[in-house]
């Protein structure tokens, strides 16, 4: 079963060429416990994940059905996406004294780094081996509107411990904005099920949310999740409190950032955990980063995926990353998402798979 799902996944992903004409590269890590997860150089992207539950091979990430769709969608399935993740306003921003102008991709605003934002980039391999594949990229000054030379790299390794771990690097020649995410949209009752990301239950542990204007974009207010829709310190249902408040109804659902509580940001302790409709797997995250965006799926309706055309709520991401905006709130200062000259951007998020 794992042959064929993978033979799958190669011909639907290689068999047509991709955004530069030529065919993606496709790299499927595997444990000694029968998991798999594959990745192709297209955008440094996460495509499959599949672990073996109750005798069969369950599938947890939507994905496009092949290339050409790939191509087409605006999901962002799996991807790397940057120089800047999440929403700038009006696609605009000053940085030690000049102003920037961004592509404008999301209505009025710059979203995920622009029209050829690194989604679209292939990747090079730098290195692979049973257990990992490192990326590397290259991003030059003046790349979708962005000062400076960036260099990225991105490593996933499996684990024997059913963990994929991801680890982001960066160095800039030019202060920046930097704001390197995963997209990928998990479904831990299998990509093919009838299941929702409202069916799912939620554990964030973050004090504090940003609310957003009509277009998105946050207000600036760090709000407290206390009595609120916002609030999954304790674990819930996503669809208990779903579409119940204003803030939510803005976005058709969540589609928001949670700010952790900072002892969760090293990396070792559980900053969210995602479990399954039918508790048969339990996703945990951990991270070095901030914040993360919980995006409960809210635009999917009619995209074509593996296993059928995907509606309204059929996965959910969790985007640990800096906060949207960023560059537009100096305030907010280390979470502003601002690489100078000379520092370095280490980070790493890891999603562990108990099942």
């Amino acid at each position: 079963m794992i042959k064929t799902n993978l033979a799958l996944l190669k011909e639907s992903i290689t068999h047509e060429p991709s955004f530069d004409g030529q065919s993606a590269r496709l790299i499927t890590l595997e444990n000694a416990n029968g998991m798999t997860v594959s990745f192709m150089d297209i955008g440094a992207s996460w495509l499959s994940t599949c672990l073996p539950v109750k005798g069969e091979q369950r599938e947890v990430l939507l994905r496009s059905t092949n290339m050409t769709e790939h191509m087409k969608q605006n999901a962002y399935f799996g991807s790397i996406v940057g120089r800047y993740a999440n929403r700038i306003a009006n696609g605009q921003f000053t940085l030690e004294g000049h102003s920037y102008q961004l592509d404008i991709n999301n209505g009025k605003n710059s979203l995920h780094g622009g029209f050829q934002g690194y989604d679209k980039r292939r990747w090079t391999i730098k290195s692979q081996s049973n257990n990992h594949v490192m990326f590397t990229l290259e991003s030059n000054d003046g790349d979708q509107g962005y000062p400076g030379r960036v260099t990225v790299v991105v490593t996933y390794t499996l684990t024997e411990q059913n963990s994929v771990e991801i680890t982001y690097y960066a160095e800039t020649d030019k202060a920046t904005p930097l704001n390197l995410t995963n997209h990928a949209y998990f479904n831990l009752a299998g990509e093919s099920s009838t299941a929702k990301s409202t069916d799912h239950t939620l554990i964030l542990n973050a004090d504090y949310y940003l609310p957003t204007n009509e277009s998105l974009i946050p207000t600036g207010e760090l709000r407290s999740v206390t009595s609120t829709s916002f609030d999954f310190r304790q674990a819930k249902s996503i669809g208990r409190d779903f579409l119940s408040e204003p803030d939510q109804e803005i976005a058709g659902g969540y589609d928001h950032a949670f700010m952790f509580s900072k002892e969760v940001t090293d990396g070792q302790q559980d900053a969210a955990v995602l479990i399954s409709p039918d508790k048969d797997i339990v996703m945990k995250v951990k991270t070095t980063k901030p914040a993360i965006q919980f995006y409960s799926g809210n635009f999917l309706v009619d995209t074509p995926g593996a296993s059928k055309e995907y509606q309204r709520y059929d996965g959910l991401a969790l985007e640990t990353q800096f906060l949207p905006d960023g560059p537009n709130h100096p305030e907010w200062k280390k979470n502003s998402g601002i690489l100078n000259a000379g520092e370095i951007y280490q980070h790493q998020t890891s999603y562990l798979f108990e099942f």
